[in-house]
C-alpha cells in the first residue's frame, strides 16, 4: 500500500468525505424533495420561504451523511461490486418505477375522469406488473456438484485430497512401496572374491 505524507494523506481522506457531501446532496435533491420542508411541516404556511429551505436542505444532507458514516462505522468491509449490484439491480429499476408512477398519477389527476375511471387506469397496470412480479418463476435451489467419486489415480476425498485414517495410524507412503520395488540387487564382486580366494 502507498505511503503518503501527512497532508497528501489528509487530503485523500477528505475525498471521500466530500463525495459523501456530494452525493448525499444530490440523493436529497433527486428524492427528498429538495429544499421542500418534509411532509407534517409543509402544513404550515411559511415552512417553505425565508431560510428556512436552506435549513431543510443541510437537514436531510445532514442526515443522509450521517446514514453513511453510520453504515461504514457498521458494516465496514461493504465491496465494491456489491453496491453497483445493489444500484443497478434494486435501486434503479425501483426509481424508475417511482417516476413512472408519480407522473401517472399527475396525469389523471389533471384530466377530467371519474374517481373509478382513475383507480381502473391506473390499478389495473399495478395489478398486473404485481401479478408478474408475483408468479414470475423463481431459480431453482443450485445444490452442491455432483463430483461422482475421486478422479481416477488419486486416493481421497471429492477433490482428491488425503483423507486422514480414522484410527489415527500413519499409513504406509505408497511412494515407499514402490521405490523398494523399483530397487535390483547389485552385485560388488566382494563376495565373489572372498569365494575366489578361498
Amino acid at each position: 500500500m502507498t505511503e503518503y505524507s501527512s497532508l497528501k494523506f489528509a487530503l485523500y481522506m477528505l475525498s471521500e468525505y466530500i463525495n459523501m457531501v456530494t452525493v448525499s446532496a444530490v440523493a436529497t435533491t433527486l428524492f427528498l424533495g429538495g429544499w421542500r420542508a418534509p411532509w407534517p411541516v409543509t402544513l404550515w404556511s411559511g415552512a417553505n420561504s425565508g431560510w428556512w429551505p436552506l435549513l431543510w436542505f443541510l437537514i436531510k444532507v445532514t442526515l443522509l451523511i450521517f446514514v453513511f458514516v453510520w453504515l461504514r462505522g457498521t458494516l465496514p468491509r461493504l465491496r465494491y461490486d456489491q453496491f453497483m449490484r445493489f444500484g443497478w439491480k434494486v435501486l434503479l429499476p425501483i426509481n424508475l418505477v417511482w417516476i413512472m408512477l408519480v407522473a401517472s398519477i399527475r396525469t389523471l389527476n389533471e384530466q377530467d375522469w371519474t374517481q373509478q375511471q382513475k383507480f381502473l387506469v391506473a390499478g389495473v397496470p399495478v395489478a398486473v406488473l404485481l401479478l408478474v412480479f408475483l408468479l414470475w418463476p423463481a431459480k431453482p435451489a443450485a445444490g452442491p456438484p455432483d463430483l461422482g467419486g475421486p478422479p481416477e489415480g488419486r486416493v481421497g476425498g471429492a477433490e482428491g485430497y488425503p483423507i486422514p485414517p480414522l484410527d489415527l495410524e500413519v499409513p504406509p507412503s505408497p511412494r515407499a512401496k514402490r521405490m523398494i520395488a523399483d530397487r535390483q540387487p547389485v552385485s560388488t564382486g566382494a563376495g565373489a572374491d572372498k569365494e575366489g580366494s578361498s
